[in-house]
């Protein structure tokens, strides 16, 4: 039957896709080059001092690049001082919420795949939920939820897309997919090729009522570290989807309406590979800006040392607290000597809202935002 964007989508064929995309040159020739691309990326994380740095720098950018393509956006400045804790989250404003709480998901969905091995339904749900900031989970059999065109697009408001809905048909379709991606035996595949395809297949699942382009990024960068192609879910590959956005769309939407696996299997290989390449070079730069800032710390600040230093590159901003728990100092007086002296030797410089005092590294924030 042909393809009604209309009416759900209840034929959505079960993964996996026909057996000639596996075997498809282009897409082995694409996958050896992706794949030493991200063997790469992997060993530059490897080598950070302290891996939890990646927390509040690439996986922060992260978050803001895939809110920002749901069209919720925050400024840097306003999030690095959430991070920081210079603005509570509560007080924080609602891009910046969004954000935390993508953080926030990614690292709960990976401390839990430690524990379980594998990508499960219970995780998927708690992952959505925490981006949502809600307590409900899969759609329910009546939800008449449809993709539209946005506001701003030729023919706003027009039908693009209606995911399947019914009585344990979104259930039934995720339990193939998470089968798909957890059961080598029953469906061997290369993992980067599991994951492009399976990223489709949640997509068009669309298992919840809103959150879904977030919650399946986050599982594609957790099926990576499952499969140990990734030690951390820190890959950025938002940012490519960002400024490669209508064929993300276009691709999505070419394999509902024909069957093109090729052509957006292609694109997820390439985003993974040009993200790869992103990682590690901002890894590169982040080490070697560390090491700069070690040896101009240690010549002109007598207690400055490789902890202190860490630290200062762990996030953008920073706080009193922050380096009194390192130094062991809780006296403001000394702490504010301390940072003053980080001032004079231009490794940090202030910043004041309102009553709150924060000190930025700035060579650390032109990496990032580079």
């Amino acid at each position: 039957m042909p393809y009604d964007r209309t009416q759900p989508y209840n034929n959505l064929p079960d993964l996996p896709p026909a057996s000639e995309i596996m075997d498809d040159v282009e897409i082995l020739k694409k996958l050896v080059t992706t794949s030493r691309a991200l063997a790469d990326a992997n060993s530059s994380v490897k080598r950070l001092p302290n891996p939890y740095m990646l927390i509040n720098t690439i996986a922060l950018q992260e978050a803001k690049a895939s809110t920002a393509i749901e069209n919720i956006f925050t400024t840097e400045d306003e999030l690095y001082k959430a991070v920081s804790d210079s603005v509570k989250e509560e007080q924080a404003n609602s891009g910046t919420k969004e954000v935390l709480r993508y953080r926030e998901a990614m690292w709960q969905g990976y401390n839990s795949l430690k524990d379980k091995n594998e990508v499960d339904l219970e995780s998927v749900i708690e992952i959505f939920r925490q981006i949502k900031n809600t307590t409900s989970g899969l759609r329910s059999p009546q939800s008449l939820v449809t993709i539209k065109r946005g506001q701003s697009e030729f023919r706003s408001g027009e039908i693009i897309y209606t995911p399947p809905r019914g009585n344990g048909i979104v259930e039934a379709k995720m339990n193939n997919l998470l089968a798909y991606l957890n059961d080598d035996i029953q469906y061997p595949a290369d993992p980067l090729l599991k994951m492009a395809i399976a990223h489709y297949q949640f997509e068009a699942i669309h298992p919840f009522p809103d959150g879904n382009g977030r919650t399946g990024r986050i599982i594609n960068l957790l099926y990576l570290v499952k499969k140990d192609l990734l030690h951390q879910p820190v890959l950025y590959l938002s940012k490519y989807i960002i400024v490669n956005k209508d064929d993300y769309y276009y691709h999505l939407g070419a394999v509902t309406q024909r069957g093109a696996w090729k052509a957006w299997i292609m694109y997820m290989l390439e985003a993974v590979e040009k993200t790869a390449q992103l990682t590690s070079q901002l890894i590169v730069s982040i080490l070697e800006q560390m090491e700069a800032t070690l040896e101009h710390g240690r010549k002109n600040i007598k207690w400055y040392n490789k902890e202190v230093n860490e630290l200062l590159f762990s996030q953008p901003y920073i706080k009193h607290a922050l380096l009194g728990k390192i130094v062991n100092i809780s006296s403001r007086t000394t702490l504010t000597k301390y940072f003053n002296e980080l001032e004079k030797a231009k490794i940090l410089s202030p910043s004041r809202d309102g009553k709150e005092v924060f000190y930025i590294n700035d060579d650390l924030v032109r990496i990032l935002e580079g």
